[in-house]
């Protein structure tokens, strides 16, 4: 049976399904005993234990523990382990990062550990190696492994947490109830936890954080949508009081330098909101557990160097099973662990079979309906009408998209109008009409379907509707050059200047989602306006 795991990148959490980490969490608790009892005989069954076998750590932004735990996971491979020195890489002369690893990946390195602070790095970078591999022929397809991206995701971090969570629980998947605690807006471990934490039946999640610090909208969007129970609360004193806590809290450090000077005004009451105090001990519930991703702030740490040695010091052990964690997900990687997975994979809809273009049928009742589209005082004779765009929005909103509209679809220096009017239900709806004779490619009208959905195109031929279609969201859009992702810190953000072409997969509630970073956005920002 072929191994599922070789070769394969972990960019984000979801890299992996449900099912291979729960295999994956069974073969570190095998790992960490062999290791822990010196059982020799085990812990060669997980070793990839090949000289030749090439690990590269790239870390583009500083990093003590997840840099040092896979260091030490490679060493116990006996696999080459080499180290891109950044200070005086050529990324630092101008290089794309798609040259410097092609070349690093042509050099017998079959998988590259890499943190950065450019977000979806690691995503781009499986796909362009990817494809260097096969013009050159390399026997092999370089893996790639996110060992965090900006605020984007940690999910390395997230897998050690997980098995930890499991270890306090007796390797239970049934159920959790989890507190988040402190820097929600910044912290990439916690927002991995929106996706992650799915490998348990039934997840309740406290979110406890100053308004300034709350887990953005988009990440609370994505755990409800995965059927987490979420609570939110301002402080941890307001959350004790909610007599209703759970048994594993996960605190995060504050960055706060990160929030300019508005905030660090602030900061010692965000930090006294996020903080645990001695008073707050009598009530915790029996068997209470703290977790921290490290480091804690020497300074002003949310958990205080006072509960070190007590029984709610789980941080410690989260750290070290890091290494074993990383150790496993090597050997899957390499393929000399993973062959006797067996596990039936989550049904996924496939959204590329999903029609988003309807051709209306002209024979129906509504089509035979006598409708006069005119160019002004003249009735349009050829040419196509854009109609219901943006219904609901304001007379304001729907004008200034009809405008990218028509420059999106290249429209603008064209004869012809746009207005907008008002319907029987009282919502404004936008109309484009162009008078003239318009081949519409089937690539024209993916565009169309972008960039307005929920709209109807007449196409009108001596003065009838020749053909009509109606539009839906595509569920996701590439191969156009006009898009862009707006956040600054994404791989395919033109200002990074990688020539990353955008990605965006459509959301459950009708929004776009950037295949690199995550941003969510409307359809409407998605496009990059001409000047």
């Amino acid at each position: 049976m072929a191994n599922v795991f070789k070769g394969r990148s972990l960019n984000v959490i979801e890299d992996f399904s449900i099912n291979e980490r729960r295999y994956l969490f069974k073969k570190v608790m095998e790992l960490k005993n062999a290791v822990v009892s010196g059982d020799e005989q085990t812990m060669a069954k997980f070793r990839i234990d090949d000289p030749d076998f090439g690990m590269y750590e790239v870390f583009l932004e500083d990093s003590t523990r997840t840099k040092e735990s896979f260091r030490n996971a490679a060493k116990f491979h006996h696999a080459k382990v080499s180290e891109l020195l950044c200070s005086s890489s050529s990324i630092n002369k101008g290089e794309s990062f798609a040259d410097t690893f092609n070349m690093l990946s042509g050099y017998s390195n079959r998988i590259f550990i890499v943190r950065s602070k450019v977000e979806g790095l690691t995503k781009w970078l499986s796909e362009e190696c990817g494809e260097y591999a096969v013009r050159n022929g390399l026997p092999y397809k370089p893996a790639f492994i996110n060992a965090g991206d900006g605020k984007h995701e940690h999910p390395t971090q997230e897998l050690l947490d997980e098995f930890t969570f499991l270890e306090d629980q007796n390797m239970d998947f049934s159920h959790i109830h989890l507190a988040l605690v402190g820097d929600l807006y910044h912290g990439r471990t916690v927002h991995s936890k929106a996706d992650g934490l799915k490998v348990f039946d039934k997840v309740k999640v406290d979110l406890i954080a100053p308004e300034e610090l709350m887990m953005p909208e988009n990440y609370i969007e994505i755990m409800r949508e995965n059927g987490f129970e979420v609570r939110i609360f301002s402080s941890i004193a307001d959350y004790l009081a909610s007599n209703d806590t759970a048994k594993m809290w996960y605190f995060t450090r504050p960055q706060l330098e990160r929030m300019g000077e508005r905030i660090l005004q602030k900061q010692d009451m965000l930090r006294d909101a996020i903080t645990f105090k001695e008073q707050f001990l009598p009530y915790l519930q029996s068997g209470t557990k703290f977790y921290h991703p490290l480091p804690r702030h020497k300074e002003h740490p949310t958990i205080p160097t006072f509960l070190d040695k007590t029984e709610l010091n789980g941080w410690e052990r989260q750290a070290i099973n890091g290494m074993y964690v990383r150790m496993v997900l090597l050997g899957l990687i390499a393929g000399k662990v993973g062959s006797d997975y067996e596990g039936c994979e989550e049904d996924a809809k496939d959204y590329r079979s999903e029609e988003y273009i309807i051709s209306v049928d002209l024979s129906d009742n509504e089509a035979k309906s006598k409708k006069n589209y005119s160019e002004g005082v003249r009735p349009l004779e050829n040419g196509i009408v854009i109609d219901h765009i943006c219904k609901g929005d304001s007379p304001s909103e729907i004008r200034s998209h009809m405008r990218l509209i028509s420059s999106v679809l290249n429209l603008d220096e064209s004869k012809g109008g746009e207005w907008v009017s008002r319907g029987s239900d009282g919502q404004y709806k936008g109309i484009i009409f162009r008078p003239g004779n318009y081949e519409l490619s089937r690539k024209d009208l993916k565009r169309l379907a972008a960039v307005a959905p929920h709209c109807t195109l007449n196409i009108i031929k001596n003065s009838k509707v020749e053909s009509k279609f109606r539009t839906h969201m595509p569920p996701r859009i590439y191969n156009f050059s006009d898009l862009s992702c707006k956040n600054e810190a994404c791989i395919s953000n033109p200002c990074n200047g990688e020539g990353v072409p955008a990605v965006f997969f459509r959301t459950q509630d009708d929004k776009y989602r950037c295949a690199y970073c995550g941003k969510v956005h409307s359809f409407k920002e998605i496009w990059n306006k001409r000047s």
